[in-house]
């Protein structure tokens, strides 16, 4: 499996409900066809792709992760609107896996005593790992022979120093627990910080790059000289920026309090700081920002509180990062949000100066969805938007674990 050629990796992230997918051909980085399996375990299931500008849907009475990916499989070969003629032209598979703890600091090659170590890592992400660890058992069963590697978005922040890594409760939690902060998205991190340096012309081993990656899910890295060195989300997701429906940062002694006022169970807690608060809870309209910035405009104040704090949320952790990394040169702005939401680029950015950010306006509002700089052309400190492809850092993932590199 030495020939670009030769190589197309099939790249799976498995959710809890839906299965994504994408086949590349490695020899252009090209997506030959794409898509998602929706609504497993429910009636409907239905299996989106799409290749070139041409897309296909089918509904199922219902799907599980197996069948899901032996559809997904059967799509990619169908006689008529496949885009290879056989599985056995797969040459690799790479699988998004959530949490790699402290095993895993890089990407790794699927073998039996991998599969072990994910399956230690399900008690630190129990809504991620176990459905990461169905699509790599399924694969290996669909796809005999073919080599498979897992993709950690934990891995890119494991150059944390101890002392910004470590919690300060009792040190016997860590030594029991393995109680630290891993941060999460760091496929998306790593990408955008590299996709940015390559953007302003610049080594990314001299750069100091912020990344803000939005979406339902967010979080900030700091990203020194090509390292991350911190990163907004903890020990779980939950902590960190405001999002979608997850709290963020807040005081640790009002989840005790509400579990005592409201008669909440540990699990109940974590429910509700998970799934009912952030810009949903604040807003009580949507977590859904395209529906809080039509509410916004419209004049609606919870929605404006929402704006508010989830923007000056992401201004404090800038300064934050800037200060630990004495400075800073770039900011990325990825994700959903992130790659579409002017507004909230704009509040972000906007009454920066004293970091050297010189925010251009009219090129921030013709910035959408797309790559482009954000800021006037001697501006100190650029502002990027970068759109993510998390996809295509686990496949040539996978392309150098396979060739061994």
């Amino acid at each position: 499996m030495n020939r670009k050629s030769d190589l197309k990796v099939l790249v799976i992230n498995c959710g809890s409900s839906s299965v994504k997918f994408q086949l590349l051909n490695m020899a252009d980085e090209n997506v030959l066809t794409s898509g998602i399996v929706e609504r497993l375990g429910l009636p409907q299931s239905l299996i989106k792709f799409k290749f070139g500008n041409k897309g296909f849907t089918k509904e199922f009475d219902t799907l599980d992760h197996s069948s899901a990916i032996s559809e997904i499989l059967d799509a990619v070969t169908h006689s008529q609107l496949g885009v290879i003629d056989d599985k056995s032209e797969i040459s690799a598979v790479g699988h998004r896996v959530v949490h790699g703890a402290e095993h895993f600091t890089e990407s790794v090659l699927i073998t039996d005593d991998t599969i072990k170590q994910i399956e230690a890592c399900i008690e630190l992400a129990p809504l991620h790992n176990p459905h990461n660890l169905k699509g790599i058992l399924v694969c290996r069963k669909l796809l005999t022979g073919i080599p498979q590697v897992a993709v950690f978005d934990t891995a890119f922040h494991q150059t944390m120093e101890d002392y910004v890594y470590t919690y300060a409760l009792a040190y016997r939690f860590y030594e029991k627990y393995r109680f630290r902060r891993y941060g999460f998205h760091g496929t998306s991190h790593f990408f955008v910080a590299n996709k940015a340096a390559e953007i302003v012309g610049n080594d990314i081993h001299k750069l100091k790059i912020i990344t803000c990656h939005l979406g339902n899910g967010a979080s900030i890295a700091a990203v020194k000289y090509g390292k991350s060195i911190d990163t907004s989300m903890g020990f779980t997701p939950l902590e960190g920026l405001i999002m979608g429906t997850r709290c963020g940062d807040v005081d640790p002694a009002m989840a005790l309090f509400i579990m005592e006022k409201e008669g909440l169970s540990p699990h109940g807690c974590d429910m509700l700081m998970n799934h009912e608060c952030g810009l949903i809870g604040i807003s009580g309209i949507s977590s859904d920002m395209r529906d809080l910035i039509k509410a916004y405009k419209e004049g609606n104040d919870r929605a404006r509180l929402a704006l508010q704090m989830y923007s000056y949320r992401i201004r404090k952790y800038i300064g934050m990062y800037s200060a630990s990394m004495n400075g800073v040169d770039v900011i990325v702005f990825t994700g959903g949000i992130g790659e579409n939401a002017a507004l909230i680029r704009n509040m972000c950015c906007a009454d920066m100066k004293y970091l050297g950010i010189d925010f251009d306006e009219e090129k921030n509002r013709m910035t959408i969805g797309t790559e482009g700089e954000l800021t006037a052309q001697n501006s100190k400190v650029r502002v990027l938007c970068v759109p993510t492809n998390e996809e295509l850092v686990i496949a040539r993932d996978t392309v150098r674990i396979v060739n061994g590199k």
